[in-house]
């Protein structure tokens, strides 16, 4: 579905059901040159199993217009306006990577409309190497080979994602290759890694938090590690909120190489 946000049409995937007005909520976040269909799985599940689903493109990213947003800050403001544009009270959130990161931001930002939190293949600070920033903006189609070589661990996921034998390098890389296309006016890749590389605000964001947070992460993670994320983990603990960490045998592309995993965790998650 097309929602109007902030004066421009933002795309959002229901998991092809209606929503309905007593089911709660999950907005699903993605991460830097990803779009909406990285949760594919797990958003047509929960769809069909008694939630709300709002798995989007970030504005200039895929089906969505707008301008691309240069911070954490920004996207997570356009994460509570889509809240606000369907008239909904409060929701769950998911975030991916960078999509971890901005929903984290929305959830300290906006603390009484946010009632879980999921980051999947989180990490803070999460730097950006300068040879990847470099290649993100002078060689873009180098640095997506560059960047799938680090977020898998796995060339075939199990049947579940995608259908059986899915060539998880190959898929990943086309996707990135049209989600940099849908924007002729901004190099979004470049854009989301400064967005991640610049961000400063994970440790305060995380001890605002006033809901129960769950961390999605992956053992064989190189892109970022499970020990990356500890900073955010031991701010959520000084929080007082109840934490949740689940590690899975997986690279930083969980929802495809993993997706039961993901799925599982998200279902006991989202119930807490």
């Amino acid at each position: 579905m097309m929602i109007d946000v902030l004066g421009a049409p933002l795309y959002a995937y229901t998991g092809g059901r209606p929503l309905q007005a007593d089911w709660p909520t999950v907005v699903m976040i993605h991460g830097v040159l990803n779009d909406h269909s990285v949760w594919i799985l797990q958003s047509r599940y929960l769809a069909h199993h008694g939630f709300n689903v709002l798995a989007i493109d970030l504005p200039g990213h895929g089906r969505s217009a707008g301008d691309a947003p240069a911070s954490v800050e920004e996207a997570a403001r356009t994460v509570l306006a889509l809240l606000d544009a369907l008239g909904v009270a409060q929701a769950a959130l998911v975030g991916h990577s960078w999509g971890s990161l901005i929903a984290l931001q929305a959830a300290a930002d906006a603390p009484q409309r946010v009632t879980h939190l999921a980051l999947v293949g989180t990490a803070y600070p999460m730097r950006v190497s300068p040879a990847l920033l470099e290649a993100s903006l002078h060689d873009p189609r180098r640095a997506i080979d560059m960047v799938n070589v680090f977020s898998h661990s796995t060339l075939a996921p199990p049947p579940s994602a995608l259908g059986p034998g899915t060539w998880l390098y190959g898929a990943s890389r086309a996707l990135m290759h049209a989600v940099l296309a849908s924007n002729a006016q901004v190099n979004v890749f470049h854009r989301g890694f400064l967005a991640c590389d610049r961000y400063q605000g994970g440790e305060a964001a995380a001890r605002a938090l006033r809901c129960p947070v769950q961390f999605i992460l992956g053992t064989r993670d190189q892109m970022t590690p499970p020990k990356a994320a500890q900073p955010l983990i031991d701010a959520a603990h000084a929080a007082g909120v109840p934490v949740d960490v689940v590690h899975i045998p997986a690279g930083h592309a969980l929802m495809t190489e993993a997706p039961d995993g993901v799925l599982d965790a998200l279902r006991r998650g989202l119930q807490a």
